[in-house]
């Protein structure tokens, strides 16, 4: 299981990514095994500022759609474009090519609540 210990996660299996500001988000690789071959993902709440724990958007799989939860608040500013040609980017490489929204953040310290890698592992029992 690829777990990065550059990156924050949480207990709905969301990767955050922070650089400075801005963050950059996904589902993990936990996550995507999950949901097997994900064949849509969507996001309507781009310029929208979204509080921690709403629903930004959903990734539909072949058996099952799920919703995507906002792991810090922010402003949703850009959405990957590329999953829109080619969403099993999320399958084949979640943590580069499979990012999904990019966000301004409100509250830089939120980022603490966050579990590390090690706290991640933990909860998803490896």
């Amino acid at each position: 299981m690829n777990i990065p210990k550059n990156l924050k996660y949480t207990k709905d299996h969301e990767w955050v990514r922070v650089e400075g500001d801005e963050a950059y988000v996904g589902i993990t690789d936990f996550a995507q095994r999950e949901l097997g071959d994900i064949v849509y993902v969507e996001v309507e709440t781009i310029d929208e500022e979204i509080e921690e724990g709403e629903v930004f958007g959903t990734v539909e799989a072949v058996k099952t759609v799920s919703d995507l939860f906002m792991p810090i608040s922010g402003t949703v500013l850009e959405f990957n474009e590329d999953l829109e040609d080619a969403p099993e980017s999320v399958n084949e490489d979640p943590y580069e090519k499979g990012w999904m929204i990019k966000l301004k953040l409100s509250d830089t310290s939120e980022v603490e609540k966050l579990l590390s890698a090690e706290a991640y592992k933990e909860l998803i029992g490896e």
